[in-house]
């Protein structure tokens, strides 16, 4: 199986601008925000999708959301922010490596489109 582009963001393999990294996730800039802030949270395992989260995962995931707590602190994002998670062809998802999009900076309308 070949590795996903976030797999490669995670191995070094391709740059990022990275912002935020532990051991168990990364986070950084996305190459085409939708917001003055747009961030990406990862997880460092390689889960496909939000369908493809196991029950022992619930550790990670929280830490995810704390992480991502976190990180709109840090960026400033005190008037609001919006995560977003995408998950399958029909909505949006396209690299096969679970993420969540932080994105802030603006007002940001419903429905997303």
């Amino acid at each position: 199986m070949s590795k996903t582009l976030f797999q490669k963001i995670i191995d070094r393999e391709i740059p990022a601008d990275i912002v935020y990294e532990d051991d168990d996730c990364l986070a950084f800039r996305d190459v085409a925000p939708q917001a003055p802030t747009h961030v990406l949270v990862i997880p460092k395992k390689p889960i496909a999708s939000l369908d493809e989260l196991a029950d022992n995962d619930a550790t990670l995931l929280g830490h995810l959301w704390l992480v991502i707590r976190n990180l709109a602190n840090e960026l400033q994002l005190a008037d609001g922010y919006r995560v977003v998670v995408n998950c399958g062809s029909d909505g949006g998802q396209t690299v096969d490596h679970l993420h969540f999009h932080l994105l802030g900076g603006r007002v940001l309308s419903w429905p997303p489109g």
